[in-house]
């Protein structure tokens, strides 16, 4: 495997202003964490570490931070980007000795054209994207890839049935847990031609008419008008 190195420098100067200066000379903030080693504050290279990170490995690449004092694998803890300019404001990275198995999230993809989707009509649908397994640095996987062109309608991919070496790694993440499935599709169920019909017959019920003020007084004002006068005297 191709090592990658991080070209780093301790820093010393802090602040919004510092940081600025640091992104126009081309290098991003960076904290170096875990280990022996208390947490050293640094700049990295900005091109290395963005090409690093898209990376086939990603966030799982081990990497040797080149410094002053001695090269030092590490992998990427976290990072921060300006949402509107896309560049990396800041880089938290991690300590990790060889020989020490470590926890990581693998992405898991997989491959082909489901038999219960083109023969049956079903739909392929995916459940978790990675699981979480445990293993030396130096041997954490890219990905883990599924072949799901067999699967019919019901069936499910599990953790427990990923494509592991284990001598080399543990699962960690449930082996129940459903990665992905094929299932029917789901249709809405028609009424009956019966019910339907019966629906229709049942009469309307009829609309009732609340008499309002003005209709009352319409009614008095018409009685009074049918009732002759009385005779003078």
């Amino acid at each position: 495997m191709e090592q990658i190195i991080v070209d780093g420098k301790e820093r010393t100067d802090r602040g919004k202003n510092a940081a600025r200066r640091m992104r126009v000379g081309g290098e991003v903030p960076a904290v170096l964490y875990g280990g022996k080693g208390g947490p050293v504050a640094l700049t990295v290279n900005t091109k290395q570490f963005s090409a690093l990170l898209r990376s086939e490995s990603g966030q799982n690449t081990v990497f040797q931070v080149r410094m002053p004092g001695g090269d030092q694998p590490a992998m990427v803890k976290d990072w921060q980007v300006d949402p509107v300019k896309g560049v990396l404001l800041h880089v938290d990275m991690l300590r990790v000795a060889m020989d020490v198995r470590i926890r990581v999230r693998v992405p898991v993809h997989t491959f082909g054209e489901a038999q219960g989707v083109k023969l049956q009509g079903g739909v392929f649908e995916t459940v978790t994207r990675d699981v979480e397994i445990e293993c030396l640095p130096s041997e954490i996987p890219g990905e883990f890839r599924v072949d799901i062109t067999e699967f019919m309608i019901g069936k499910q991919l599990r953790a427990g049935d990923l494509p592991l070496d284990a001598e080399k790694m543990k699962l960690v993440t449930d082996p129940q847990r459903v990665i992905a499935h094929v299932v029917a599709l789901r249709v809405e169920e028609e009424k009956p031609a019966e019910a339907v019909a019966a629906e229709a017959a049942v009469p309307a019920e009829p609309e009732v008419i609340k008499k309002g003020k003005k209709d009352e007084e319409g009614e008095v004002g018409a009685e009074a008008e049918e009732k002759p006068e009385k005779p003078k005297k």
